[in-house]
């Protein structure tokens, strides 16, 4: 495959938040509209680099892990000509997100959905699958203390149709 990198810089926006706060609706539907636009993107939800079970439970491990996976991926995107970059993930503190900008050593806007728990509930609540009902109990948790407040360049309600949301972001970061 040959080399399609673009002279200009790559840019990144991830999305952050407590579960069900609806980082990958979003993420989904930024793509969209970045596909509308003919700009080269890429989408990823950090999870899934990480999404395994090796028999150890340990997060900073399984962050690590998600950290090496990303940098292939990326670079990858990277020489087939991509150059905005739609990530998402729970980010818990700022050492989780200071380890992701110097691995992606690109311009990366940090943006905050918000949403109540009564909203995130009446999401989550009717999937039947045991991993979002852990879900929710964490939402309510992170929502109580704090949890990944104060590390976002922006903060954007996510109470709203989700491509007034998704247009909302874009003008944030200026990906026009």
């Amino acid at each position: 495959m040959s080399d399609r990198t673009s002279e200009r810089d790559p840019e990144a926006v991830l999305l952050t938040g407590v579960y069900g706060a609806g980082k990958t609706s979003v993420t989904e539907e930024i793509a969209e509209v970045l596909q509308e636009r003919a700009l080269p993107y890429a989408a990823m939800d950090l999870d899934w680099l990480s999404w395994f079970d090796a028999g150890w439970d340990d997060d900073d491990a399984e962050h690590e892990l998600m950290l090496k996976n990303l940098d292939v991926v990326v670079a990858n995107y990277r020489s087939a000509g991509i150059q905005y970059f739609v990530l998402n993930l729970s980010i818990e503190n700022s050492a989780m997100l200071d380890s992701i900008k110097a691995l992606l050593a690109m311009t990366l806007r940090v943006v905050r959905l918000e949403v109540d728990l009564a909203t995130i509930t009446k999401r989550l609540e009717s999937d039947v699958t045991t991993a979002r009902q852990v879900d929710l109990h964490w939402a309510g948790v992170w929502l109580s203390e704090g949890t990944g407040e104060g590390i976002e360049d922006f903060v954007v309600p996510n109470d709203r149709p989700i491509r007034v949301v998704a247009t909302e972001i874009l003008d944030l970061i200026g990906w026009s």
